[in-house]
């Protein structure tokens, strides 16, 4: 077999590395157009499971890299003064040059041909004889540009400007600091991956680098300036340059990574943001998984050998990718948690991707999590809670005040419709579904989307809050739960508007009624799906009705005794249909700019809190991103919020797009939260997230990190109605309310988890800890 691999970085020296190793008769070549010391950037990092990886794959070069790296086993954080070190983290740095050298010498010892100074023509009419041609010639990979449309390259440049630098200061941690000067924030990331030499990888947001004057600065004066900015940091040592130009982050993916017997790896295939540390760590693994998928299809068919590389190897790329993706957005908005207090702004921090959560905190660096539990519960105290913050509960089970409304704890049951009513009466699986929930120990729970008229009404299944019997039936569940539970209860009304007179969801989701359908409205008559029923676009006299019908709903609410009462404005639904511009292409005045297409959702949101009691809280679920290109983007969803909280709404609901069929959604744990975060903590507002969260330890993690107050969790809840009564459980919150008739069951569960921590605090404390101190052969030892 003849291989050429085209760029001499490690993705391209590994991959021939270990194919010369398993087939010393391969014919194998390394193009690569530097000299072979010619490198840029100063160290590389990789994680132990990497390294374990090495290991198993080639144990030769794996002593020679280990033998000169950097370990190190905590992350250090300087924030205001403050200094935080967070251990069993297990990372370790090298210089990218040693890096090369090594995997340079390892080739040439196995018979690898390595061809410096050599510039491959892209279009590859040289390599015709090649049986496999690698693609490993990095982020501006010709090869890749020449077939760029076959490949499906995208590369988003993100805002904030960066650029690698290093210095002599030894660190014995991987470090961030966090320093404010007068032109804005500026971020060091640094690690030492040599001994006498570190990486410093500075980062500013684009206002700050523009205030600084940097774009007018070449390398060295972009280092004086910086020495300027982390002298005491930089402790008298200087910063050293090597083409430390400032770039913005090419954030680059592709839809296909093979073309006939091409095949890209590396960053050529996908990037990922240097705050994880996870670029050569990516690239060195693309060359494990495609060297592993020629040992899997017979090593012989290299089509089929590529297929079996992109199919097995994708998910992983792009759950590093979106960690990667999470983090950087992180960085780029770290003026939005700047007033956090230290604890929880480090929480934060080291919580950005979600591959770190709070219980995993709690096993590597327990005095940390204890120090955020306390600053979580002081924050409550500071609301009027008499809570304990000396021994506090942990954050989901703090309580939260909305108007005269307090839950004693975070734990939401989200709305979920049961598609069960008949005329829109809730009947006894409500009774049941809602009862078991309330009693199983949330804080709060909502309604599913309960409709303010039969018109209104979603499916023929819905219920309703629109007659004397619907009213009578919400009044009997209110009541139950009310008597037998702590939980409040919050109805959701809504109307369909276009997306109504559906199927039921098992039936077939949003698609339109054969029989019996009733007229739809909407802000603009576009169907839903090109063969759903096209709506009436609204007229002033159908925008009085609806707003008549949703006040003659919520004072029916006030006399079935709920606690809060939420505005449906999400989804597609009918408010939703005049905030989004997708939606929403009317000429007068409720149409065209934000704030014209928030006019009659705020009508309604004003109507209702007009009789809404004053001392109880409302709130408005939103979608705070179509999913789409032209539709609702984060940043509107801020001014949505803010609008709907001058009119008097006390918390935001956040979820995301349903707007159109055509939505592209990034799903993933959580995926949601950053709207709610970004509603938080730039707009002041008390948000409550929902989407992808499923564990006690995710809801910790939210609340701890203050992306969002309040957290709601759905399917968790349709399967197990005790999920917060085990979390208290295993948290040891021993407040939580129980109904008498369970008590046996809560002492069980209670004693159960109380052993359960025991035994895993013991075999917390027999692990051996790694050592906190930078080592090179030792490392190997």
């Amino acid at each position: 077999m003849k291989v050429d691999v085209i760029g001499g970085g490690p993705a391209g020296l590994y991959f021939a590395i270990l194919m010369k190793k398993d087939r010393p008769d391969a014919d194998i070549t390394v193009f690569e157009r530097n000299r072979p010391d010619d490198t840029f950037g100063f160290g590389v990092v990789f994680s132990d499971e990497t390294l374990a990886a090495f290991e198993a794959y080639d144990r030769e070069s794996y002593r020679e890299i280990v033998d000169n790296f950097a370990y190190w086993d905590d992350i250090e954080i300087h924030f205001k003064g403050t200094v935080r070190r967070i251990g069993g983290n297990g990372f370790c740095g090298c210089s990218r040059v040693t890096l090369l050298r090594l995997l340079q010498e390892r080739a040439r010892a196995l018979g690898v041909a390595l061809r410096f100074e050599t510039v491959v023509d892209a279009s590859l009419a040289a390599h015709t004889d090649a049986d496999l041609i690698v693609a490993a010639d990095g982020i501006n990979s010709a090869i890749r540009e020449v077939r760029r449309d076959h490949f499906g390259t995208k590369i988003d440049l993100r805002p904030n400007k960066f650029a690698w630098m290093g210095s002599t200061r030894a660190f014995d941690a991987f470090t961030f600091f966090f320093r404010e000067t007068e032109h804005g924030i500026f971020i060091a990331h640094c690690y030492q991956y040599e001994p006498g030499r570190s990486t410093w990888v500075m980062e500013a947001q684009p206002e700050t680098f523009a205030r600084a004057g940097l774009d007018r600065l070449d390398e060295a004066q972009s280092a004086a300036f910086l020495e300027g900015v982390f002298r005491d940091e930089l402790r008298g040592h200087r910063l050293l340059i090597n083409r430390s130009m400032w770039r913005n982050f090419p954030r680059a993916s592709n839809a296909h990574w093979v073309k006939d017997n091409i095949v890209l790896i590396g960053d050529a295939k996908a990037t990922a943001h240097f705050s994880i540390g996870s670029g050569t760590k990516l690239a060195m693994e693309d060359a494990i998984a495609l060297y592993d998928a020629f040992r899997a299809t017979g090593g012989r068919d290299v089509g089929a050998a590529l297929q079996h590389f992109e199919t097995a190897r994708r998910d992983e790329v792009e759950k590093t990718q979106h960690a990667a993706d999470v983090s950087l957005v992180w960085f780029e908005h770290v003026d939005r948690f700047w007033s956090m207090d230290p604890q929880r702004f480090t929480f934060g921090l080291m919580t950005r991707a979600k591959a770190i959560t709070y219980d995993n905190l709690r096993l590597r660096a327990p005095a940390f999590v204890d120090e955020i539990d306390r600053a979580v519960a002081e924050d409550v105290r500071r609301q009027g809670f008499a809570v304990d913050t000396l021994r506090p509960a942990a954050p989901m089970f703090q309580p939260f005040r909305l108007r005269g409304l307090t839950l004693a704890n975070r734990v939401v049951v989200s709305p979920m419709c049961q598609y069960s009513a008949v005329d829109g009466v809730p009947g006894d699986w409500h009774l049941v579904h809602y009862g078991a929930r309330a009693i199983g120990g949330a804080g709060l729970m909502f309604t599913e989307m309960t409709n303010v008229s039969a018109e209104a009404r979603i499916t023929y299944g819905c219920t309703g809050m629109y007659s004397d019997a619907q009213e009578a039936a919400w009044t009997r569940i209110v009541d139950f739960v009310h008597a037998n539970s702590a939980a409040k209860f919050c109805l959701q009304l809504g109307h369909a508007g276009r997306k109504g007179a559906t199927k039921l969801m098992w039936e077939g989701i949003d698609e339109p009624l054969e029989q019996g359908a009733w007229p739809v409205i909407s802000a603009s008559p576009l169907p839903y799906f090109p063969h759903s029923q096209v709506p009436r676009e609204m007229t002033r006299a159908d925008m009085d009705k609806v707003i008549a019908d949703y006040v003659a709903a919520a004072k029916r609410a006030i006399r079935a005794g709920f606690d809060m009462l939420e505005v449906h404005a999400a989804h597609g639904y009918l408010l939703a249909s005049f905030i989004s511009p997708l939606t929403n292409i009317r000429r007068d005045e409720y149409g065209g700019a934000l704030e014209n297409r928030m006019r009659f959702p705020l009508e309604v949101f004003r109507a209702v809190r007009a009789v809404w009691p004053d001392e109880k809280p409302m709130s408005v679920r939103i979608s705070a991103t179509d999913w789409e290109d032209g539709g609702l983007t984060g940043e509107d969803a801020v001014t949505v919020a803010r609008l709907f909280a001058e009119s008097g709404c006390d918390l935001i609901d956040v979820s995301t797009g349903q707007t159109t069929p055509d939505a592209q959604p990034i799903y993933g744990r959580m995926f949601q939260t950053p709207y709610a975060d970004q509603i938080r903590n730039e707009a002041g507002l008390a948000t409550m997230c929902v989407g992808a969260i499923t564990t006690a330890d995710q809801v910790n993690t939210i609340v701890a990190a203050g992306r969002a107050d309040l957290v709601a969790l759905a399917r968790p809840h349709l399967t197990d109605p005790s999920f917060a009564m085990k979390a208290a459980a295993w948290y040891g919150a021993a407040d939580i309310h129980c109904p008498p008739q369970y008590y046996a069951g809560r002492d069980q569960i209670f004693r159960n988890s109380e052993r359960d921590r025991a035994e895993l605090t013991e075999l917390r404390l027999k692990a051996k800890p790694k050592s906190h101190v930078t080592t090179f052969k030792q490392a190997a030892e």
